[in-house]
């Protein structure tokens, strides 16, 4: 049997790193760094898994919304940008020997054909309690259920099987 498969929901503002930078990376790969914020530090280091799917989220514009689908596909790891002084996310506090910060690589896999705003997510009673829609939340980094995940991907004009 198949180990199950989670979904994320992953926030950037497009203009830091949008869906399209993602698919022009080398491989259409890259670390999902400098996420400061224990709760989605833990996320990232305890839960996110190979093979999962991310809804890809561009946070900061008019108007925010889902953009793609990405995938898991290097489990968590200390983040490297925590011991550069030369990078905006150097954490002098980190260590080494005792990391605080981890990341995810994540791969593009698809771009949604309809871009699916915030408000199109608040007005779709299925979505009514998806982390995302809901008041104060600002985490980089939440959970999606698969109803969810699939409903955000019917919305965007794209079928869960285009993803296999």
């Amino acid at each position: 049997m198949a180990p199950k498969r989670s979904y994320w929901l992953v926030k950037s503002e497009p203009d830091v790193f949008s869906y399209a930078a993602l698919v022009a990376s080398k491989n259409s790969t890259t670390l999902w760094d400098g996420v400061r914020n224990y709760q989605a530090r833990n996320t990232l280091r305890d839960d996110m898994k190979s093979g999962d799917l991310v809804l890809y989220y561009h946070s900061n514009t008019k108007p925010p919304g889902i953009t793609g689908v990405a995938e898991v596909v290097r489990e968590g790891y200390p983040d490297p940008t925590q011991f550069d002084p030369n990078d905006s996310h150097f954490d002098p506090n980190a260590k080494q020997e005792d990391p605080r910060w981890y990341v995810v690589d994540i791969k593009a896999r698809r771009e949604l054909a309809h871009y699916v705003s915030i408000d199109d997510l608040k007005e779709n009673p299925k979505l009514v309690d998806m982390a995302v829609t809901q008041r104060g939340q600002r985490l980089s980094v939440q959970p999606v259920t698969a109803a969810e995940f699939r409903e955000v991907l019917k919305m965007g004009g794209v079928k869960a099987a285009d993803l296999r």
